[in-house]
């Protein structure tokens, strides 16, 4: 596997992990992993803002689950990708779609991998 496949490989995991593990840890614990102290302590990230938006709570137990499905989604097709199934691009760029709103790290590593998806495709992926 190439650097580049790599790389898209290693921030499917990344992804995927982290948002399985925080929105277990949220179920299990009954809150997110947030700062414990500093003017944050507490806090949830921007992305709860977006959320919020939508008229949903960002503590509820429906977004826990959805943290948990979303990660699922990114590692099942994290492991299409490093199998080389044909549709795993796709299904990543899906993934990286759809986790736009986890601002801001999520958003900045999903338009990272939907860079890097379209420019192993132009290298010819298959």
């Amino acid at each position: 596997m190439q650097t580049l496949n790599w790389i898209i490989l290693l921030l499917a995991l990344l992804q995927g992990g982290w948002l399985v593990y925080d929105g277990s840890r949220a179920l299990v614990v009954g809150d997110y992993l947030t700062p414990k102290s500093g003017r944050r302590a507490g806090q949830l990230g921007p992305w709860a803002r977006v959320v919020t938006a939508t008229g949903l709570d960002p503590r509820s137990t429906v977004i826990k689950l959805l943290h948990v499905g979303l990660g699922f989604a990114w590692l099942v097709s994290a492991a299409c990708w490093a199998l080389g199934k044909p549709a795993a691009g796709w299904m990543l760029l899906g993934c990286s779609v759809v986790t736009l709103w986890y601002l801001p790290l999520g958003t900045l590593l999903s338009l990272l991998q939907v860079a890097l998806l379209l420019l192993s495709y132009a290298r010819g992926h298959p």
